[in-house]
């Protein structure tokens, strides 16, 4: 079981950015999916899920878009408006458990290796 994540990239201020994670080994198309993202000296910290409905963290909102194509087993997370605050590591996961907060990231038990998303001001 794999998700390999990519899309990151260099950007300026204002940019857009589309990541992709694509799942292999398992169809991941009725679990829920996130992404999170650590900054330099960060904790990780949720952006992201599309399960039955959509979460966003507030600092996103209204600026980042997720979405999946379960006939590819893939989740996007499109970005735009983006800031240097966005600057981070961009993990996607996977929860197939059931119970706790889409928000933690201790609830999701399959990992991408991370892209890089670098946002110049």
């Amino acid at each position: 079981v794999q998700l390999q994540a990519s899309g990151g990239g260099l950007v300026r201020a204002g940019g857009s950015l589309r990541l992709s994670c694509a799942a292999s080994g398992r169809v991941f198309s009725s679990y829920p999916m996130g992404w999170f993202r650590q900054g330099p000296g960060k904790e990780r910290e949720f952006v992201a899920a599309f399960s039955w409905r959509t979460l966003y963290s507030d600092s996103v909102k209204g600026r980042f878009t997720i979405s999946r194509d379960n006939a590819k087993n893939t989740v996007y997370l499109q970005m735009t408006s983006l800031k240097p605050e966005d600057t981070a590591v961009y993990y996607c996961a996977a929860r197939t458990l059931s119970g706790g907060s889409y928000y933690e990231a201790l609830n999701y038990d399959y990992w991408g290796q991370g892209t890089q998303v670098t946002v110049s001001s």
